[in-house]
C-alpha cells in the first residue's frame, strides 16, 4: 500500500521541506512502514532520513534533524497506513447489525482495529488479534488500550459474540496488564445475559487486571427497531436499573477503600431509568469513560456553574432553542433557568426530540438524525437560532448519521444552527451568544 500524503500542517517541518499533497512517502531510514506505528515509531528520532516520490516522479531523500518524537506534520490518505481489519464477531448485541438499510456505506464497517483503540479510542474485542497483535501492542507500548469485555465467563463470552474463539478475554488482558498496558474497559449489559451473577462473576474476575485496568464501563445494550430476526433482547426496567447500581456501588466502595479509585462505572442512563440522584463529581475518577455516557450529565452541569461564575449577567434579549435526545432534555431545562437567573431576558425553549429514526427506545443526542429534527421541529418556534450538540454529526463533517446535512436542516426550519461543543462553557457562550458562528 502507497502512503499517499493527504495534508501537510501549516508551518511544519514537511512544508518548509516543500513536501506536498499527493507526494508520497516511500521509507523512513531505509524502511517502509507498515502502518501508522511503524511510521511513529521510525520517527522517534532526532535524525531521520525521509524518502518522498514527488507527483512528477522524483524521489527526494530528505535527511531531518528535529526534536525526539517531534512530528514531521503530515497526514495520510489512509489514517492506518495500513487495510482496515474488521470484525469477526457476530455479537447478538450489535448495533451495526440494526441499522436500516440504506445509510452510507461506511457506517456498516464493523472494526475491531488495536490501532483504532490507540488513535481514536474505539473499543476492541480482542478476537481479532493473534499472540503476534499482542506482541506488537506491548512493543510499541500502545496506552491506554481500549477492551469490550462483556463477560469474562469462556463459555458466555462465546455465545454473546458468536465466537469460538472469544473464550480467552482475561488471559489476554492480563498479559497486557503483566507488560504495563493501561486498559479501560466495557461491558455492554444484557437483560438475563450477562448481567445479574455474571456481572458480579465479570467485574470480580477483573481485579487480576488491577492496577493497570484505569476504568470498565456498564452501559444498556442499545435496541433500534431494525431487530428482525436477530437474538430476542430485552429493555432493562427501572427496578432491573436499580439492582445494576445497587451492584456497581457496592464494588465502586471495595475498589476504591483498597486502590483509591472506584474503576467501574454506570453509564448515565441507569440512574436515569432508576430514577436514582446522578454520582458526585469525584466519584468519576477524572471522567475516563465519557464516550460512554458516563459522567457526561454531571460533567455537563459542572462546567455550565463554572461558565456562570465567570458572567455578571445582564438584561440582553435573546430567543434561543436547543434540541437533544429525550435523556438529556430534563437536563438542559435544568441548566437553561440557571443560565436565566443571571440573564432573565433571555428565552431558552428546549426540544425532546424522539428517534422515529432509530425507534423510540434509543433516547441519547448522539443517534439523532437530520430528518427527525426536520420533522419535529417544523412550526416550532426557534427563535433566532437552534443549537444542536457536536455529537449528532458525523466527525469533522456537518452531516448527520442519515446523510442530512446541516445546511439542509437549516434551510427547512429557515434557521441558524450553532454546533455546541462538548464543553459547559461552549453551551452557555453559545446561548448567550459570547461565543457563536455568527
Amino acid at each position: 500500500m502507497e502512503h499517499v500524503i493527504s495534508a501537510v500542517t501549516p508551518g511544519s517541518i514537511a512544508q518548509e521541506l516543500e513536501i506536498e499533497t499527493g507526494d508520497v512517502l516511500l521509507s523512513v531510514n531505509g524502511q517502509v512502514p507498515k502502518d501508522v506505528f511503524d511510521y511513529r515509531y521510525l520517527m522517534n528520532e532526532e535524525e531521520v532520513q525521509v524518502l518522498i516520490r514527488k507527483a512528477n516522479g522524483e524521489e527526494w531523500e530528505l535527511e531531518i534533524e528535529k526534536e525526539y518524537e517531534e512530528d514531521l506534520g503530515l497526514e495520510f490518505a489512509n489514517g492506518l497506513m495500513d487495510d482496515y481489519k474488521s470484525c469477526r464477531n457476530r455479537c447478538i448485541f450489535c448495533f451495526i447489525d440494526q441499522l436500516p438499510k440504506g445509510m452510507r456505506h461506511t457506517l456498516y464497517f464493523k472494526d475491531d482495529d488495536s490501532r483504532l483503540s490507540f488513535l481514536q479510542g474505539n473499543y476492541l474485542t480482542l478476537t481479532n488479534m493473534s499472540d503476534a497483535d499482542l506482541d506488537r501492542i506491548i512493543y510499541y507500548k500502545l496506552s491506554p488500550i481500549n477492551i469490550s469485555f462483556q463477560a469474562t465467563n469462556p463459555k458466555l463470552r462465546c455465545r454473546m459474540l458468536n465466537n469460538r474463539f472469544a473464550g480467552d478475554i482475561l488471559e489476554k488482558a492480563k498479559r497486557l496488564k503483566d507488560a504495563g498496558i493501561l486498559i479501560n474497559g466495557q461491558i455492554v449489559l444484557c437483560k438475563g445475559i450477562n448481567d445479574g451473577a455474571e456481572l458480579q462473576r465479570t467485574i470480580e474476575d477483573l481485579r487480576v487486571c488491577l492496577p493497570e485496568l484505569q476504568s470498565v464501563s456498564v452501559v444498556p445494550v442499545g435496541l433500534t427497531r431494525y431487530r428482525e430476526g436477530l437474538y430476542p433482547l430485552e429493555s432493562f426496567t427501572k427496578e432491573d436499573a436499580r439492582q445494576v447500581l445497587q451492584c456497581i456501588h457496592q464494588w465502586q466502595d471495595r475498589f476504591f477503600e483498597t486502590y483509591g479509585s472506584h474503576v467501574v462505572h454506570a453509564g448515565d442512563e441507569w440512574y436515569i431509568l432508576a430514577g436514582e440522584p446522578l454520582p458526585a463529581a469525584e466519584t468519576y475518577d477524572g471522567y475516563l469513560q465519557l464516550e460512554n455516557g458516563v459522567g457526561m450529565v454531571r460533567l455537563l452541569e459542572e462546567e455550565v456553574k463554572e461558565a456562570l461564575l465567570g458572567q455578571t449577567g445582564d438584561d440582553r434579549s435573546l430567543e434561543v432553542s436547543i434540541a437533544t435526545g429525550e435523556l438529556a432534555a430534563p437536563f438542559l431545562q435544568v441548566h437553561a433557568e440557571r443560565i436565566r437567573k443571571q440573564y432573565p431576558n433571555v428565552q431558552i425553549r428546549i426540544y425532546p426530540i424522539k428517534n422515529m429514526f432509530f425507534g423510540e427506545q434509543i433516547t441519547v443526542a448522539g443517534l439523532l438524525t437530520g430528518q427527525d429534527l426536520i420533522h419535529q421541529l417544523k412550526g416550532k418556534k426557534l427563535g433566532n437560532r437552534l443549537l444542536l450538540t457536536c455529537h449528532m454529526l458525523k466527525s469533522g463533517e456537518p452531516v448527520f448519521l442519515d446523510d442530512v446535512t446541516v445546511e439542509e436542516v437549516e434551510n427547512a426550519l429557515q434557521i441558524k444552527i450553532s454546533i455546541v461543543e462538548s464543553s459547559g462553557n461552549d453551551l452557555v457562550g453559545k446561548i448567550i451568544q459570547t461565543n457563536t458562528e455568527l
